[in-house]
């Protein structure tokens, strides 16, 4: 992949991610890299969601996840999955949309 196409790929974040802003830190990061998707939280306790954008800030925006996170949080385990290239970026900005449940 070239670093100039655009990926998408979907997270899972385990470990302390509710009531720590980890969804407002989130997206704040991804608009500050221009990435588009979504975070929200999840009935087991988890932070999930999709981010899209140019892959070397897509790369970025990983590392980030995986590593630091907000400030009160305490990643455990970062599950990205369903990578791949897409032609055009399928949201407009990122949200965080109420939880699903």
């Amino acid at each position: 992949m070239a670093e100039s196409e655009l990926v998408s790929f979907d997270f899972e974040i385990f470990g302390i991610v509710q009531d720590v802003f980890f969804r407002k830190f989130t997206k704040k990061k991804a608009k500050s890299l221009g990435l588009v998707g979504w975070v929200r939280n999840t009935e087991q306790g988890t932070v999930t969601g999709i981010a899209q954008g140019p892959q070397d800030k897509v790369k970025v925006m990983k590392d980030w996840l995986e590593k630091e996170g907000s400030p009160e949080s305490r990643v455990d385990r970062a599950e990205i999955k369903n990578e791949r290239t897409i032609s055009k970026l399928e949201f407009e900005s990122f949200t965080v949309p109420d939880p699903d449940y």
